[in-house]
C-alpha cells in the first residue's frame, strides 16, 4: 500500500525592514496594556537589543496594491519601545528591523494566536536561569533589574536551591504547586524534605502551611519565651542553629537545635532554682512553664514587704515628683515627640520606682521550713518566681482536739467530755457516767455509779435536725447574715483547705480549664486574676477559726468585693464537647452581657498562635475583609498560609476583631462598628493602612 504524500510547508519569509517603514496596525487584539512596561521594555531592548522578530504584513493602498509600508499585526509593545528609543535618539529612524512578512490569513488571527500561544516561563526555569546568572556573578539587584522584577522574585527562586532536586522534578511535572515548593526552603535537609513529601502525599493536608509545619515541628521560633529566655546570642554561641526563611528579621526564624535550647533553658532555671533553694525554702519545683491552676490546693504563705528607710522614702517621693513635672510639662503642653534625653531619663525614672515596688519579701522562718517555690519563665521570657506554697503533707500536724471541738460540738478524752451549748457555757461531766448509746431514748434523770452517759449518736442526729431547720428559717429572715454566712463558705473554699469548717453545704468549685489554648496563664485576665487573689490573701487572717470575725468587721463595700472574686473564680464557660450541660452557653451569653464583656478590653487580640495558624485560609480572609475591608484581604489572598497568617496578624493588631465564639452579643467592638473596613489599597498612596504593608505584597500593585 502507498503511504499519503505528506505536503510540506513554507514559513513565511523574514527580512530587515527600516523603522520609518513600519506602522502599528489598529486591528492588533491586544488594547490593554500587561506586564513589563514599554519603558522597561525599551530599556531591554537597548541591553540586549531585539530578541524576537515583529510580524508584519504589507499596507494595501488605494488601488489594491502593496505599498512599500508595513504594518505591525503581532509585536505592537516591541515596536511602541523601539518607537521610544527611536524619540530618545537612542535608535536610528531608519535602522533595520527583523521582521516576519506575513501574506496570507486573517490579520487578527495571527495576532490573537501570537499571544495566546505564548507561555510564560515556569518559575523553576526562571530559578536555573537565575541560578546561572548569579554563578556567573550577578547580584540579586542586578538579576531583578535586568529582568524587570523586584528582588523578592529573584530572591524567592534562588531559594529554590536549597530544595531536593528529586522534588523539582515533582514540581516540574506538575506533582506539587509553586507555594508547596516553597514550602520547603525552609530546610536544607534534602532527605527530610524528601520524608516530609512523602507523609504529605499519603496525608489528605497538602497545605504549604502543613509542610512547613512538619519541616519546623521538631524547632522552636525565636519569639518562644524559652528563646527569649536564654538570648539568641547564647544559643547561637553555645553552637545552635537559627532557621531563617525569605521574610524573617535577624531576630526571627526557627531555632533548630530544640536539644540544646532545652539544655540551656534548664542550665539557666537549675542556677537561678539555686540561689532561690539558699533561701532556706523545703522544695522548689523548675519547669520552664507550669499549666493554669497549679497552685491550686496548695496554701500561700504571705510575708511582709521590708518596709523603706526615711531615706528611701524621700527617694521615692522625689522621683514621683520629677516624673508628675516632666509629664505636667511635655504631656499637656505638647503632642510632639519627647526629645530623647527627656525620654531617657522617664525611663530611669520608671526602672528606679519599680524597683521601690519589688522590694524583697520577709517570711516567717517556721513557714519558710515546710512551704516551696515555683521557677518557671514568663510569657515575656523573663524569669518568674512564685514563693510560699504550702503542700497539704506538709503542714503542722493538729494534735486531735487541739482546736477544742471537733465536728460535733463535742470535746471528749479518755478522762471528761465538755458539753458545748449554744450560748457558749460548758458543763464537765465523768464520760464513765453516761446514758444509753443504743439509739433508744433514756431517762436523764437516771444516774449510775460511774456518771452520766452521752448522748446517742442518734439522738444528737435528731435534736440537730431541729435546729438546722430553724436556722434555716432564721437566716432566710437576715439577709445580712446570710449573705456573710455564703461569703465566708466562699472564703473558706477559694483560700484554705478546710471543706468542713463551714455549715453550710455551699460548694464553690474552681475548675481549672481542661484545654489551655497559647498565652492563657500569662494573659491579662489571668494576672489580673492572680493579683485580686495575692491581694484579699493578705486582707484575710492566717487561720481559717478567725475569718468569721474577721469578715464581720469589714464593711460593706468590701464584703460585696471579696464576694464577687469569690462568685468569679467558679465561672466555667468552656465549652466541652464531652460536657454539654444544657443551658451553659446561653447562660454565659448572658452573663457575658450582664457584664457588657468585651474581649478586646481584656487583652485578646488574634495571633498566628492562637488563631491564625488554627483556621483554613478562607477564615483569615474573612477576618480580614471583616476588619479591613475587600481590598485589604486580596493583597494577600495569593500568600502562602503562613505568611498571610502573619500578615493578618499585623493587620488586624489593633482592629478590635474577634472571633465569633469571643463575641457578646450587643457587644459591639471597633471592627464590628464599621470602624476600618473602608480601608482600601489605593490608601497607600495617601498613607492610609496600606501604606504599612511590606514591599513584597505592595510590589505587584
Amino acid at each position: 500500500m502507498a503511504k499519503a504524500k505528506v505536503e510540506k510547508i513554507t514559513l513565511s519569509q523574514t527580512r530587515d525592514i527600516p523603522f520609518d517603514r513600519l506602522v502599528l496596525s489598529a486591528r492588533n487584539v491586544r488594547r490593554v496594556r500587561a506586564g513589563v512596561s514599554i519603558e522597561e521594555l525599551a530599556e531591554d531592548i537597548a541591553r540586549r537589543t531585539l530578541l524576537q522578530s515583529l510580524s508584519v504584513r504589507a499596507v494595501i493602498g488605494e488601488d489594491g496594491q502593496p505599498t512599500d509600508k508595513y504594518e505591525v499585526q503581532a509585536g505592537g509593545r516591541r515596536y511602541r519601545a523601539l518607537e521610544l528609543l527611536v524619540k530618545q535618539k537612542r535608535l536610528a529612524k531608519n535602522a533595520p528591523v527583523p521582521c516576519i512578512v506575513r501574506e496570507d490569513g486573517i490579520l487578527e488571527e495571527d495576532s490573537l494566536a501570537e499571544n495566546c500561544q505564548r507561555v510564560s516561563l515556569h518559575p523553576l526555569d526562571q530559578f536555573r536561569a537565575f541560578q546561572s546568572l548569579k554563578e556567573q556573578g550577578l547580584g540579586e539587584e542586578e538579576i531583578a533589574a535586568r529582568f524587570f522584577v523586584t528582588p523578592q522574585i529573584v530572591r524567592q527562586r534562588l531559594k529554590l536551591a536549597s530544595v531536593s532536586p528529586k522534588l523539582l522534578d515533582i514540581y516540574a511535572d506538575v506533582g506539587m504547586s509553586l507555594e508547596q515548593l516553597m514550602a520547603f526552603t525552609i530546610s536544607n535537609d534534602h532527605a527530610r524534605q524528601e520524608q516530609v513529601w512523602e507523609i504529605v502525599q499519603r496525608g489528605y493536608n497538602k497545605e504549604p502551611y502543613y509542610i512547613r509545619k512538619l519541616l519546623t515541628e521538631n524547632t522552636v521560633r525565636a519569639t518562644d519565651k524559652r528563646a527569649r529566655f536564654v538570648g539568641l546570642a547564647a544559643y547561637e554561641g553555645a553552637g545552635g542553629v537559627v532557621l531563617r526563611d525569605l521574610f524573617s528579621q535577624n531576630d526571627e526564624g526557627w531555632l533548630q537545635d530544640v536539644a540544646l535550647l532545652d539544655r540551656l533553658v534548664a542550665e539557666k532555671l537549675e542556677a537561678q532554682a539555686e540561689a532561690i533553694k539558699a533561701e532556706g525554702w523545703k522544695w522548689i519545683e523548675v519547669a520552664p512553664d507550669f499549666p493554669y491552676g497549679h497552685t491550686a490546693g496548695l496554701r500561700r504563705v504571705m510575708g511582709e514587704t521590708e518596709p523603706l528607710s526615711d531615706e528611701e522614702h524621700a527617694r521615692r517621693e522625689a522621683l514621683r515628683s520629677e516624673f508628675e513635672e516632666i509629664e505636667q510639662r511635655y504631656f499637656q503642653e505638647s503632642d510632639e515627640d519627647l526629645p530623647e534625653e527627656i525620654d531617657r531619663r522617664l525611663s530611669e525614672i520608671e526602672a528606679q520606682l519599680d524597683a521601690f515596688e519589688e522590694r524583697p519579701v520577709r517570711y516567717d522562718p517556721d513557714e519558710v521550713t515546710r512551704a516551696g517555690a515555683f521557677v518557671s519563665i514568663d510569657g515575656d521570657g523573663r524569669l518568674k518566681i512564685e514563693r510560699g506554697y504550702v503542700r497539704p503533707e506538709d503542714e503542722a500536724p493538729v494534735e486531735p482536739g487541739s482546736d477544742g471541738q471537733d465536728t460535733d460540738g463535742f470535746i471528749r478524752d479518755t478522762q471528761e467530755i465538755v458539753h458545748v451549748g449554744g450560748n457558749g457555757e460548758t458543763r464537765q461531766v465523768n464520760p464513765a457516767a453516761a446514758l444509753s448509746g443504743n439509739g433508744a431514748q433514756a431517762d436523764d434523770a437516771e444516774a449510775e455509779e460511774d456518771g452520766l452517759k452521752p448522748l446517742s449518736e442518734r439522738l444528737v442526729m435528731e435534736l440537730t435536725a431541729h435546729r438546722t431547720l430553724a436556722m434555716r428559717d432564721a437566716l432566710a429572715n437576715d439577709p445580712d447574715i446570710a449573705f456573710l454566712a455564703a461569703l465566708h463558705a466562699l472564703v473558706l473554699q477559694n483560700f484554705w483547705r478546710y471543706p468542713t469548717a463551714s455549715c453550710l453545704e455551699i460548694r464553690a468549685e474552681s475548675p481549672t480549664p481542661t484545654v489551655q489554648g497559647p498565652g492563657l496563664k500569662e494573659s491579662q485576665s489571668a494576672k489580673a486574676i492572680g493579683e485580686r487573689h495575692a491581694n484579699w490573701e493578705k486582707q484575710l487572717p492566717g487561720e481559717p477559726e478567725l475569718l468569721w470575725e474577721s469578715l464581720s468587721d469589714f464593711d460593706h463595700d468590701s464584703r460585696m468585693a471579696l464576694f464577687a472574686h469569690c462568685v468569679s473564680l467558679t465561672v466555667n464557660a468552656v465549652h466541652e464537647p464531652w460536657n454539654r450541660i444544657q443551658g451553659r452557653r446561653r447562660h454565659a451569653d448572658q452573663l457575658a452581657c450582664a457584664v457588657s464583656l468585651d474581649m478586646t478590653t481584656a487583652g485578646w487580640t488574634p495571633t498566628v498562635e492562637n488563631y491564625f495558624n488554627r483556621v483554613p485560609k478562607a477564615r483569615i480572609l474573612e477576618a480580614v475583609t471583616e476588619a479591613k475591608g475587600a481590598g485589604m484581604a486580596e493583597l494577600i489572598e495569593g500568600l502562602k498560609k503562613s505568611d498571610m497568617a502573619e500578615q493578618a496578624e499585623r493587620l488586624l493588631a489593633d482592629t478590635g476583631w474577634l472571633p465569633e465564639p469571643l463575641r457578646t452579643p450587643g457587644v459591639e467592638t471597633a471592627s464590628h462598628a464599621g470602624e476600618g473596613a473602608e480601608a482600601e489599597p489605593h490608601d497607600q498612596a495617601q498613607g492610609g493602612p496600606a501604606a504599612d504593608l511590606p514591599e513584597f505584597l505592595t510590589a505587584a500593585e
